[in-house]
């Protein structure tokens, strides 16, 4: 079950089939089904920590209701994964955040990384290094870099969007970045069709989730 706290169903369609296709690429056998849930609750776009905490409550509701429904495993397809940690404490299937999954597969081997993303909130940027800290790789970790536009209007353009990622990864590449992060689920599609403009891997957060969904191993999901 793929869960998208925020509250753009046609953005939880699209995460849900990207991480569908990394199942399907990645698992032999009988064909695993992602299934995608939508917060009507929260806003659109979560842009700030405020929003985080309203998209939270909607994730435990939609969580505890994913493992009733028999779920082998939850996705929270959130940059900054709200209501993560305590979904884990409520349910007794594995929990994966996409922030965290990118957080751990853009660190692997030492690499230096850093994110980009289209919302300016500072409050919301600083936890981004409070994160890495958290994570044990702060010192891999270098910054984060934000588009220019406003964030709505570039959602609603995709070339206007890939053209402003595009600035920000060139900026964060001359930063040491060996690894970047499209920061968000709205923007995990970008990776795909930014990554031939760059030497350095763009890294799709819902895809990294997904592939830690495969590493569970078939034995633990088929469980259920």
């Amino acid at each position: 079950m793929l869960i998208n706290p925020n509250g753009n169903a046609e953005v939880t369609a699209a995460m849900a089939a990207q991480a569908q296709l990394v199942l399907d690429c990645k698992m032999p056998g009988p064909r695993c089904r992602v299934l995608g849930r939508t917060n009507q609750q929260a806003p659109p776009l979560l842009a700030s920590p405020a929003d985080m905490q309203l998209a939270a409550a909607g994730v435990l509701a939609l969580g505890v209701q994913a493992e009733q429904e028999q779920a082998c495993a939850i996705i929270v397809a959130a940059f900054s994964d709200p209501g993560m940690n305590e979904l884990r404490g409520k349910v007794s299937i594995p929990v994966l955040g996409i922030g965290e999954s990118a957080f751990a597969e853009a660190a692997k081997g030492g690499r230096h990384f850093g994110i980009v993303t289209i919302t300016p909130d500072v409050a919301l940027l600083a936890s981004f290094t409070a994160r890495a800290t958290e994570l044990g790789v702060g010192g891999q970790y270098c910054g984060a870099h934000v588009t220019q536009g406003d964030a709505h209007t570039l959602l609603a353009n995709v070339e206007q969007l890939d053209r402003a990622l595009a600035v920000a990864i060139a900026e964060s590449i001359a930063d040491g970045a060996q690894a970047i992060i499209l920061g968000g689920g709205p923007l995990s599609a970008a990776a795909e069709r930014l990554q031939s403009q760059f030497a350095v891997p763009l890294l799709n957060p819902v895809s990294a989730a997904a592939r830690a969904v495969v590493q569970l191993g078939d034995g633990r999901l088929s469980k259920r």
